[in-house]
Formats: C-alpha cells, sequence, structure tokens
C-alpha cells in the first residue's frame, strides 16, 4: 500500500465541531466562530470562505448571505459587492501566495452543474500555478494540498487587511499595513470589508 504522509490532516480529523444543519452558507456566518468557520472576509452583502476541501492552497468561495439558487434573484447591490469582493479576493491571494493565475465560476442548475451546494449560490475562487497539476489526480484519483487550510487562512487573513478596502470595527478606513505590523496576533474574527467610498467616488 502507497502511504501520502500528510502530519497536518490530524488538526481536522481531531477537530470538535458543531455539527451544520441547514444550509451551511447560512448557518456558518450566523455563528460567532468566523475563523473556525473559515470565514477570511466580510462585506456588507457577502462573505468569503475558504474551502475545506480545496482544489489547490487558498481555494475560496464569495458567498452572499441571502439563501438563494438563482443569481439573478440577488439584488443589486448585492451583485456589485460580489464582483467587487471576488477582486478583493484574488487581490489577497496575489498578496499572500502569488499565484500564476485562478479559475474562477459558479455551479450553476443543481446536480446536472456538479455543485455540492446547489441552492445557495456562490463563486469558486482558486489559485493557480503552473505544473499544479500532476500525476496524482490522473493515476491515482487523489489530490495533494501542500499546506494546512489553517495556515492558508493566516496568510489570506493577513493580505486581506493589507487591502484598501479593509475597515476598521467602527467602518473608517484601516491603515492595514500598519496594523498588521502592530498586531501580529493570531486573527479572532474575518476582515471587514467596504468599497462605500469607491462607490461613492465613482458616482461623483
Amino acid at each position: 500500500m502507497d502511504e501520502l504522509f500528510a502530519p497536518w490532516r490530524i488538526d481536522w480529523v481531531e477537530r470538535e465541531e458543531e455539527p451544520v444543519e441547514g444550509c451551511p452558507f447560512c448557518v456558518l456566518p450566523d455563528r460567532d466562530a468566523d475563523v473556525d468557520s473559515r470565514i477570511v472576509a466580510r462585506g456588507e452583502h457577502n462573505f468569503v470562505l475558504l474551502n475545506n476541501y480545496p482544489y489547490n492552497p487558498g481555494h475560496a468561495m464569495v458567498i452572499p448571505y441571502d439563501h438563494t439558487g438563482e443569481w439573478g434573484a440577488l439584488d443589486d447591490a448585492t451583485m456589485l459587492e460580489h464582483g467587487q469582493l471576488k477582486a478583493a479576493t484574488m487581490a489577497a491571494m496575489r498578496g499572500a501566495m502569488g499565484p500564476e493565475g485562478f479559475n474562477t465560476g459558479m455551479n450553476l442548475g443543481g446536480s446536472a452543474a456538479g455543485g455540492s451546494v446547489d441552492d445557495h449560490v456562490h463563486t469558486h475562487v482558486v489559485p493557480r500555478w503552473g505544473g499544479d497539476t500532476n500525476f496524482m489526480p490522473v493515476i491515482s484519483d487523489t489530490k495533494v494540498i501542500v499546506e494546512a487550510v489553517a495556515r492558508t487562512y493566516d496568510r489570506l487573513h493577513e493580505s486581506f487587511r493589507g487591502l484598501d478596502c479593509a475597515v476598521d470595527e467602527v467602518g473608517e478606513v484601516a491603515e492595514a499595513a500598519e496594523a498588521a505590523e502592530a498586531d501580529e496576533s493570531e486573527p479572532a474574527t474575518a476582515v471587514r470589508v467596504s468599497f462605500a467610498d469607491r462607490d461613492a467616488t465613482e458616482d461623483a
């Protein structure tokens, strides 16, 4: 038997986690546990969640708080922020991980589209590198993830804090780079982001 040594997986195996009853994309943001839930950033209408079963390290999802399986059912403000937060997620990934490209997209239309959660729309954002596909998925039906999800969370959290859209607790634009240097403790909650100032500037 071939063995694949991945000692970091013990954290996942031994984790104590409340069972999710109902839609996970509705339940997780309502919990007071952003870090444990892997919610790395929050906007007014959408949030960013790391995938616990990533295609690649950093695989995240941009998800509206509203529960709907139809993209067209979202209001304009949610759609706009969804796109802005997707762009911010890619910027955070570039700062944290330096990917060479991205795959982004939605699975819409139930089981025919291949999504595991088909009644709550979400956009996948997957960082890509040249050579990140090898013989393992083809020959062994196995995907090797080279970094623990918790480590990825810490890196993306720090990178999100450095973006212009990062805000402090009272909604003022944070000097995120300085804040990151001043506070090297583990993250306690998701990074708050806002695009309100950008929207106001564009409307002026």
